[in-house]
């Protein structure tokens, strides 16, 4: 490469760096207090947040099944809280392990999968889940996220993201990316 095509790249670089902070701060200023994760005081001694120690924002939504499912009424479970969407290449790949570690370890590891479907993403709408739901064959709860409220609450960017919850509901690890079950079972047994 010579100078000015290395002269280009780097302006397109700072050019699209600034892009994207700008918009960012768009949305943050924009965006309804209760659509995005601020560290506030909850009760004192716990800080709503999405780093590690940190509450996670509390919800409240639908599941496939029609049940309404509230993450703060897991406390007292490790909880691997997955955020993802059908048409996801590494969703689609990560979802198999995912099944094959919640059969074998709902109950000996106290652990329970809520993977949040991002709704408002989805190409196909509920049917396009769905079908995604019986093709892998998933038995955990799948919240939906309608109208990305979650999403927006917890700076989903690139899925599928996980967020490891500890029992006394706070959070221990996030990863971004596909997992399998090994790593799944090496993050959870370090959950406490």
């Amino acid at each position: 490469m010579n100078k000015k095509m290395i002269g280009y790249l780097i302006a397109i670089l700072v050019i699209g760096s600034m892009i994207v902070m700008t918009v960012k701060s768009n949305i943050e200023k924009n965006a309804p207090s209760d659509q995005v994760a601020s560290v506030v005081k909850s009760d004192g001694k716990n800080i709503v947040g999405l780093e590690p120690g940190n509450l996670p924002p509390d919800f409240d939504l639908t599941t496939m099944s029609g049940e309404q499912l509230n993450l703060s009424d897991l406390k007292g479970k490790k909880v691997i809280l997955n955020f993802w969407a059908s048409w996801c290449g590494p969703c689609k790949a990560e979802m198999p392990h995912m099944e094959n570690y919640y059969k074998k370890n709902k109950e000996s590891a106290n652990v329970e999968i809520v993977a949040v479907n991002m709704t408002n993403t989805e190409r196909r709408g509920l049917k396009g889940v769905e079908e995604f739901i019986d093709a892998y064959g998933l038995t955990f709860p799948i919240p939906l996220d309608k109208d990305g409220k979650v999403e927006r609450m917890y700076e989903i960017v690139s899925i599928p993201t996980t967020f490891m919850l500890g029992t006394s509901g706070e959070i221990v690890h996030k990863f971004v990316g596909p997992m399998d079950e090994k790593m799944m079972e090496e993050l959870v047994n370090n959950l406490k």
